[in-house]
């Protein structure tokens, strides 16, 4: 198959999950185009288009979600990014997309044994903006920022508009960072743009179907499909 279709049918099914679930571009996109695109050249479009992704999502659920717990990971996640795009050029791929991978499978697993999950009672600031700190290195690594921001709101038992409040802005700050930090080290060229293009159609499309999937969601749906998603994820990864 054609990049000219492989690009566009990854950015159509990331879209939709954005949509639906408020995460999870990256690890659709991965799993997709690492396939058949170098990492250097693939993480740039990654991020540019999660962006897209992530903004025309969030202009749709603007008066829906909670943004109150957003800051402190979001302040922690910027000073992230830089770590990440370093090790981006100085770390192999392959080891980095297996232990994700086997993580993301461990922890779904451990979770849907428990019959009504894991919820952490008591956590601080300082908890928070280390997982927003990963997630800013997880970012600028592979455009992975929204990884552990989920993974954490998830054990908070907080409601689903207070948990995509957190994270889906926190995966469109990260990316906006991430790519303009990939921008001054000369990663975007023409190329990226050119494959962007390619893929702006599928992104508006993806995003309409997710956001109608979304809202027919309750708490416990939302729940399972965040989790599902990301056991999903993670075996793709490896695979």
């Amino acid at each position: 198959m054609p990049l000219e279709l492989i690009i566009p049918f990854g950015a159509f099914l990331a879209s939709f999950v954005v949509a639906a679930a408020g995460f999870g571009d990256a690890l659709v996109l991965v799993a997709i185009w690492f396939q058949f695109v170098d990492p250097i050249d693939a993480v740039p479009l990654i991020v540019a288009c999660g962006f897209t992704m992530h903004t025309f999502s969030l202009i749709k659920l603007r008066h829906e979600l909670d943004y109150s717990r957003l800051p402190i990971f979001a302040v922690a996640g910027v000073l992230g990014v830089p770590l990440g795009a370093w090790l981006l050029t100085h770390t192999a791929p392959t080891p980095f997309r297996l232990g994700v991978g086997w993580f993301l499978i461990a922890y779904t697993a451990v979770i849907f044994a428990m019959p009504k999950g894991l919820i952490l009672k008591r956590v601080g600031k300082i908890a928070d903006s280390s997982v927003g700190f990963l997630g800013g290195v997880l970012g600028g690594f592979a455009g992975l920022s929204g990884v552990t921001p989920t993974l954490w709101v998830g054990l908070l038992g907080w409601t689903k508009e207070r948990q995509r409040g957190v994270y889906q802005p926190f995966c469109l700050i990260m990316h906006a960072v991430t790519l303009a930090w990939l921008s001054w080290q000369g990663f975007v060229g023409a190329d990226t743009l050119e494959r962007y293009l390619w893929c702006f159609p599928a992104i508006i499309i993806g995003t309409w179907v997710g956001l109608i999937v979304y809202r027919k969601l309750n708490g416990k749906r939302f729940r399972q499909l965040i989790l599902g998603l990301i056991w999903v994820s993670g075996v793709a990864l490896i695979l």
